[in-house]
């Protein structure tokens, strides 16, 4: 309560997990992590979610772990972000778990900077038993074929369905398989992320949103077989995006159904600044059309060049979108 700021009532939940006479260890965790580069905020974060840490030796059980990631090529903010995200970590045997772990996804991937940056997008990667989880569920995609090269892919960019249950991916697999994907293409993986990312319950959620806003079953279809990935779309965002661009800009919903990749990118950054700058170059007729994949899919830097730097005052209109949009996000 006095060192962390903790109520009472976690204070009481959180010495079930430890016991200690003296503040002697707590004081040489916070002293070891702030030499480390974590901040008061991360440091209680931690103590929060793993209050274990408090008991344990710092110099004996903690450093060898830091300095393994160290030694591997991760920079301290980088690895204060993992283990603040993913604390549990640093309860795992580091012979045990961490280093045979980081020396398996090394050898699949035949590349440090893979495996290394498999581990940065999802940290907790070492809290799962390899031999029970991953390695099985990489011999599940294989046996329905799909390629040695799309299953590194799935490893490498999105690994927690191939750390899920076996039970669990197959379900997946089978329901991909059953609308009709291919499991030698690469929009196998995306369905297989998408499907991952939520319940049967959630999926038939967003059926319904998309349905609000006129879909029919046959649209929605379409839309998840062109581009799984906006099932992976919040409900709030979808309405919000919809809303914007049919309420308020005036786009057909069906012509939406026929781009719904449109719906992974940002409202506040991309949708909203590029529709109001492209109203404004329409109303004055400068451009006779925007194609929706032109407007919301060019890269910023293709986009300044090729709608906002033809004139100082296109460039002025469409940073004061863009100013606009941020003010109203914030």
């Amino acid at each position: 309560m006095n060192k962390c700021g903790f109520t009472p009532e976690f204070a009481s939940f959180a010495s079930k997990y430890v016991h200690f006479e003296t503040p002697e260890r707590p004081d040489s965790l916070f002293a070891f992590l702030e030499n480390h580069g974590f901040s008061k905020t991360q440091i209680l974060n931690l103590i929060k979610r793993r209050p274990r840490l408090l008991i344990y030796d710092t110099e004996k059980t903690l450093l060898p772990k830091l300095e393994f990631f160290y030694s591997i090529g991760f920079s301290r903010p980088e690895l204060t972000k993992i283990l603040t995200s993913y604390p549990a970590v640093l309860i795992c045997s580091l012979k045990k778990q961490i280093i045979p772990s980081f020396n398996l996804l090394r050898n699949l991937f035949q590349s440090d900077d893979k495996a290394i940056k498999t581990i940065k997008r999802y940290g907790a990667i070492f809290v799962y038993e390899f031999e029970r989880n991953l390695i099985p569920n990489m011999n599940v995609l294989r046996g329905i074929g799909v390629p040695e090269s799309n299953i590194l892919m799935l490893l490498n960019h999105q690994p927690r369905p191939l750390l899920y249950d076996q039970v669990r991916l197959k379900e997946i697999v089978e329901e991909v398989k059953r609308m009709g994907f291919d499991s030698s293409t690469k929009k196998f993986i995306d369905v297989v992320i998408a499907l991952s990312s939520m319940s049967k319950s959630t999926l038939e959620k967003k059926f319904d949103v998309y349905r609000r806003w006129g879909w029919s079953d046959q649209e929605i279809h379409e839309a998840f077989q062109r581009y799984p990935m906006c099932m992976a779309v919040s409900e709030d965002k979808i309405m919000a995006v919809m809303d914007f661009l049919v309420n308020k800009m005036g786009y057909s919903s069906t012509l939406i159904a026929k781009q719904s990749s449109i719906l992974r990118q940002s409202l506040e950054k991309r949708i909203v600044p590029r529709a109001l700058f492209a109203r404004e170059l329409l109303s004055q007729g400068l451009v006779t059309d925007f194609k929706l994949s032109v407007l919301f899919h060019t890269s910023e830097k293709v986009f300044v060049d090729r709608f906002v730097n033809k004139a100082p005052d296109l460039l002025k209109l469409y940073k004061e979108k863009l100013n606009a949009s941020e003010k109203k996000r914030s």
